[in-house]
């Protein structure tokens, strides 16, 4: 060991006078103290407070003109071919509004093409002012739209939209 208190453990031991990181007592400022100058910062807003993205407004846009799109086609399919055509009506709306949630990454992209689809469907079921519906098979129609609603709650309401193992740098095996 040497007696030098700039070397090994005796550096530790040595007590700190002066210099450039000395206080007014002699103490050491510790490089982690908060600046008592420094205006506070305000944090950044998330969710619902945050900045309006133009993109994803024009992504949830989008997303809402096709749900309106897939309820025509799907009212279009499910009375043509009532048992088979239900299911691939349903399974094209759950396409949808899965797709808008992996999309955007948010529930509100689930949520923005099945708001355009539920509106789009009920204008259908309505019925018109004669007094018929625009399409005659009630029993489909109906089940398309409680089918279609439980597909967009639950697509709306998963807890969280998978990763991909690959971007993880996993195999995925």
């Amino acid at each position: 060991m040497s007696t030098n208190p700039g070397k090994g453990r005796d550096r530790a031991r040595a007590p700190r006078t002066g210099g450039p990181r000395a206080g007014a007592r002699g103490k050491a400022l510790s490089s982690n103290a908060p600046r008592t100058n420094a205006p506070p910062r305000v944090p950044e807003s998330t969710g619902f407070t945050a900045r309006p993205n133009p993109a994803r407004i024009a992504a949830y846009f989008g997303l809402a003109v096709l749900g309106a799109l897939v309820a025509l086609a799907g009212t279009l399919v499910q009375a043509a071919w009532f048992p088979g055509g239900l299911l691939i009506a349903l399974a094209g709306s759950a396409g949808l509004f899965y797709g808008g949630r992996i999309l955007t990454g948010t529930q509100i992209g689930a949520l923005a093409p099945a708001v355009g689809w539920f509106i789009t469907v009920f204008l259908l079921l309505s019925g018109r002012p004669e007094g018929d519906y625009v399409f005659g098979d009630e029993l489909g129609l109906v089940l398309f739209m409680l089918g279609g609603t439980a597909v967009a709650v639950m697509c709306a309401t998963t807890s969280k939209v998978p990763q991909s193992a690959t971007r993880n740098g996993r195999s995925g095996i």
